[in-house]
C-alpha cells in the first residue's frame, strides 16, 4: 500500500460505514427506528384506517398492493412530512449543547439524520412498487439519500438514459455499471452527511442558536431528499 492509499484508508472505512449504514436502515432499521418496510406499511395501515377502508390479510400480501395510487401518493406526502419533522426535532436538540458538548452531539446529528433520510427513500420506493431487497434499488435509494440523481450517475458512467427511467428499465443496468456506482455512493454519503457539514459545524457553537441552525438545515435536507426520492422513483413502474 502506498501513502496515498495509507492516508485514504480512514475515508474509506468511513464512507463504507455510512453506506452499511444506510443499506441497514432500509432493510432492518436501527435501535428503536424501524426499516423502510415496516414504517411504511404502519403509516398506510393507520392512513386507511382514518379513512374508514377496510384492512385486508390476505395471506402476508402488503397493504400496499391493496392501496390505490391516490392513497399511497397521500401517504408518500405524509412520510416526508414526518421526516422533515423528525429531522428538524433531531437537528435542534444536538445543537443545542453548543461546543462544550459537540463530541459526542455532532456525531449523534449525523447519524440521526442520515437514517431518517434512508428510510424516508427507502418508504418512498416500497410504497411506488419497488424491490427495495434488489441491489440494483439499494444503490439507488442510497444514492437518493446522499443527494445523487439516477440519471445524472448513470450518465457519468457512461449510460445513455431517456427522460424517464423505470424499474424495468433500471432492472436491465449492466451489473457492472450498478457496481461502479456503488462504489462512489459511499463517498458520496460522506459528503452530504460528514464534510459539507463544516459549516455548519462552527455555527452550532453557539447554544441555543446552534439548536435553530441545525434544525433548519437538517429539515431543508430531508425535504429536498423527499422530492429527489419521489422524482427518482416514479410511481408509473
Amino acid at each position: 500500500m502506498d501513502a496515498d492509499e495509507h492516508s485514504d484508508a480512514p475515508s474509506n472505512a468511513i464512507a463504507r460505514h455510512f453506506q452499511n449504514l444506510t443499506v441497514k436502515v432500509i432493510e432492518d432499521g436501527v435501535g428503536p427506528i424501524t426499516g423502510s418496510i415496516p414504517y411504511a406499511e404502519a403509516r398506510l395501515s393507520k392512513a386507511m384506517s382514518a379513512a374508514g377502508a377496510p384492512i385486508i390479510d390476505s395471506d402476508g400480501v402488503p397493504l400496499r398492493d391493496h392501496a390505490s395510487k391516490e392513497a399511497i401518493e397521500r401517504v408518500i406526502d405524509r412520510l416526508v412530512k414526518e421526516s422533515v419533522a423528525a429531522a428538524s426535532t433531531n437537528g435542534f436538540v444536538t445543537g443545542l449543547g453548543g461546543f462544550v458538548a459537540m463530541p459526542v452531539t455532532l456525531p449523534a446529528n449525523i447519524a440521526g439524520s442520515l437514517v431518517i433520510n434512508a428510510r424516508l427513500v427507502g418508504s418512498i420506493a416500497y410504497l411506488r412498487g419497488y424491490d427495495i431487497s434488489d441491489p440494483h434499488f439499494q444503490t439507488f435509494i442510497v444514492l437518493t439519500t446522499a443527494g445523487g440523481t439516477l440519471a445524472g450517475s448513470l450518465q457519468a458512467a457512461g449510460v445513455k438514459v431517456g427522460a424517464k427511467l423505470t424499474a424495468h428499465m433500471i432492472k436491465a443496468i449492466p451489473i457492472a455499471v450498478i457496481r461502479k456506482i456503488n462504489a462512489q455512493v459511499g463517498f458520496m454519503l460522506l459528503a452530504k452527511y460528514g464534510t459539507q457539514r463544516s459549516a455548519i459545524t462552527l455555527a452550532k457553537g453557539i447554544p441555543i442558536a446552534g439548536g435553530l441552525v441545525g434544525a433548519g438545515m437538517d429539515a431543508a435536507l430531508t425535504a429536498l431528499v423527499g422530492r429527489a426520492a419521489k422524482a427518482n422513483f416514479p410511481a408509473s413502474i
